[in-house]
């Protein structure tokens, strides 16, 4: 019986699979060459989960991998009708990244609770300028996705005292229906994107929402950039509709040095880094060698995405 062929859609580094060796046969492709060759492929690996090229390269003629996983969480740059529709199985990074991002948020929160920005500013100035702080503990924040990267972010924002209402596609137990979402907004001091891109969010934070944000609120985004129509932010934020946000994630990456956004006032701009903590690209490979294995076992995969939804469904507990 044949090696399987695993195909990998190069990034630089490239993984490290040095486990599978003389058990499959891996071909590195960049984009370019990628439709070429997924006919040849068993499984498809999307180390550079950044690239277009699957969306573009699979409506084409021929055989398609038994299964794509992607090192990312989400999986809207690969999903396409063709995809979709196929029987081949699309896993995702899911269990990697969700605490450096909760981190990530609750630094954000603390740091435009405490005026970090301000205090680095002044510094530079040489100006010596009290103020008091915004408290943390007792403030209010919505977390938008209830899955394990918005679960994540609510636990760690309930340690430091925060009270957060956590919203998912349904209303289900402790999570709040996306009905909610606007009464939720209005009386929060933190509203945290941390949902996938989907058909149903796509610009789902724009002039109407950020109208119905308190004067006092920021507005964080480490989901999915189209969440967000960033002219509407930034209009918000220059007329002081909200005190601040942060965004970790844009519709168009990286963002261009000449891009407006970089000198909305109240704006933190982060290049997409909220859940790379030293070490992630290890910790991707070593996810995806024990995936294969299992595959290889014929034993059933983890993290595997609804292709019709755009995530992986969950229980009555998670989204």
């Amino acid at each position: 019986m044949p090696e399987p062929v695993l195909l990998v859609l190069d990034a630089d580094p490239p993984p490290r699979l040095g486990r599978l060796a003389g058990r499959v046969r891996i071909r590195h492709v960049d984009g370019a060459g990628l439709a070429a060759q997924l006919p040849s492929a068993d499984v498809l690996l999307v180390w550079d989960f950044t690239s277009d090229a699957v969306r573009n390269a699979w409506p084409g003629d021929g055989p398609r991998p038994a299964w794509v996983h992607t090192a990312s969480a989400g999986v809207d740059r690969l999903l396409c009708p063709e995809l979709v529709d196929c029987d081949t199985v699309v896993t995702n990074a899911r269990g990697v990244f969700e605490q450096p991002i909760a981190e990530y948020v609750a630094g954000l929160v603390l740091a435009f609770a405490k005026d970090l920005p301000g205090t680095l500013e002044l510094q530079r100035r040489r100006q010596w300028r009290h103020r008091a702080s915004v408290p943390v503990a007792g403030s209010r924040a919505v977390v938008v996705g209830a899955g394990p990267i918005g679960r994540a972010i609510t636990r760690l924002l309930m340690a430091l005292g925060v009270e957060v209402a956590l919203v998912g596609r349904t209303a289900r137990r402790t999570i709040h229906g996306v009905g909610d979402l606007g009464p939720l907004a209005a009386r929060a001091d933190w509203v945290i994107c941390a949902a996938p891109l989907t058909p149903q969010t796509y610009g789902m934070f724009d002039s109407r929402f950020f109208g119905l944000m308190q004067p006092s609120a920021r507005f964080i985004n480490v989901g999915r950039g189209p969440t967000v129509v960033e002219d509407h932010l930034a209009d918000a934020l220059r007329k002081r509709w909200i005190a601040g946000a942060a965004l970790d994630v844009f519709e168009r990456e990286p963002l261009d040095p000449e891009d407006p956004l970089w000198d909305v006032p109240g704006l933190i701009v982060s290049p997409h880094m909220s859940g790379d903590t030293v070490g992630w690209r290890d910790r991707l490979g070593e996810q995806f060698v024990a995936m294969y294995e299992r595959w290889a076992a014929g034993e059933a995969l983890p993290n595997v995405v609804d292709k019709q939804l755009g995530y992986i469904p969950g229980t009555d507990r998670e989204e």
